[in-house]
């Protein structure tokens, strides 16, 4: 009961003291404030972005795998019966193919050579709904690659048919005439914003095998795969495997060169390895300002030793033990720094919050960023106070006395 009374006493003790130099008290927990305030807003920071991307890429990719085939020496891409044998494969709800290529679209004269041409299956508009904002999707019966019809995004409408009425347009892709029967949703997600580019002419999404027939290829070189989200991603990709090995007569130290297998989940874990790596470098960034401001607290620590010679050496005399001389020391030296700790948290996640709101993501409390800069200033009031509480417990009374 007594030690709790005599830390009671040193912290009363340490806040007079505080308070009785205000002007230095502040630029000494100046370097602690920035320190914790930067670690706060930092963390918090990145971890909203990421967390916002991170979310928008699980919900763009749930529940899909993309297979890239470019094939062997001996079987290049994948054809109709190899994305049949595919689509059967257990676990597997469908197969849609992709072809892409960039070409030049016509209209009224006025020629865009750098037009982004998607090619995709009508299975692919069944599991992704939202594409289109007006008009239709392709049928069954125009993915026979003999039909020229198109959708395209908001983009090429501006771009290439000059902001005209474009369900129903016809226009020149590639030397061949298509007519529009759909008009491509905005991709408002982040991956959609990184792929976007604003040098090209837009998007035009036709049935991949008019795609094919553009680029004179035979075979497509990559799919997405559709799946039940409660199917053991890792079994399933393990079957696939299996499925392509057998479609290229490769074995597994082989496979590498002929396909790749990616998901949403390797993306998500690289990310999410990515965050935490970027969060310790910013870490150990805003760490060095706690360095700088625990050398900016033993400073003061030693001066104030200094200045108070008199009154160690007269608290000796009257019979304080050397431990109660150090303690007190030590508490106004972790006192100075849990202070500056405390409002370098509340500046750092106001920043925070300014910061996500101008970025449009979502705010939230990084208890684990603020557990850090407490445990920072802590650990920083211990280590850089220690010296000076144990030179002023080391004094001897009488010299004490006779300083001047």
């Amino acid at each position: 009961m007594k030690i709790f009374q005599v830390i009671g006493q040193s912290i009363r003790m340490a806040l007079s003291n505080i308070r009785s130099s205000r002007m230095r008290s502040f630029l000494t927990m100046l370097g602690i404030i920035i320190g914790v305030g930067s670690v706060i807003a930092l963390i918090t920071i990145v971890s909203s972005v990421t967390g916002l991307v991170v979310d928008q890429f699980e919900s763009l990719g749930a529940g899909t795998l993309t297979i890239s085939a470019t094939g062997a020496s001996v079987k290049h891409g994948l054809e109709d019966e190899d994305i049949e044998a595919l689509s059967e494969v257990e676990g597997v709800d469908a197969v849609a193919p992709t072809a892409s290529l960039s070409t030049t679209a016509v209209y009224d004269g006025t020629v865009s050579d750098t037009v982004q041409v998607e090619g995709r299956d009508a299975v692919y508009f069944q599991h992704n709904d939202d594409t289109i904002q007006s008009g239709r999707y392709f049928n069954a019966a125009e993915m026979t690659g003999k039909t020229n019809v198109a959708i395209v995004d908001t983009d090429f409408v501006t771009n290439v048919l000059g902001g005209n009425s474009a369900l129903g347009t016809t226009f020149i892709l590639n030397g061949y005439s298509y007519k529009v029967i759909g008009i491509k949703s905005a991709d408002t997600t982040v991956s959609g914003a990184l792929s976007s580019d604003s040098d090209s002419g837009g998007t035009v999404i036709i049935p991949y095998k008019n795609v094919l027939k553009m680029s004179v290829m035979k075979n497509v070189t990559s799919v997405e795969v559709y799946y039940d989200e409660s199917v053991d991603t890792s079994a399933l990709e393990d079957r696939l495997t299996q499925c392509l090995n057998t479609i290229f007569d490769v074995t597994d130290d082989t496979a590498d060169s002929a396909y790749s297998i990616s998901s949403v989940e390797s993306l998500v874990e690289t990310m999410s390895t990515t965050e935490t790596l970027l969060s310790t470098m910013l870490g150990g960034i805003a760490s060095i300002a706690l360095l700088v401001g625990g050398i900016g607290i033993m400073n003061m620590m030693l001066v104030s030793v200094s200045e108070r010679t008199k009154e160690i050496g007269l608290r000796k005399a009257l019979g304080a033990q050397p431990y109660r001389i150090q303690l007190q020391f030590l508490i106004e030296s972790i006192t100075l720094s849990l202070l500056g700790g405390l409002i370098g948290i509340i500046l750092g996640e106001i920043t925070a919050y300014a910061a996500t709101t101008v970025l449009g993501t979502t705010y939230s409390v990084s208890y684990g960023a603020i557990a850090l800069g407490a445990g920072f200033s802590a650990a920083v009031g211990v280590i850089f106070g220690w010296m000076p509480a144990r030179r002023a417990s080391a004094l001897n009374p009488i010299d004490a006395l006779r300083s001047e």
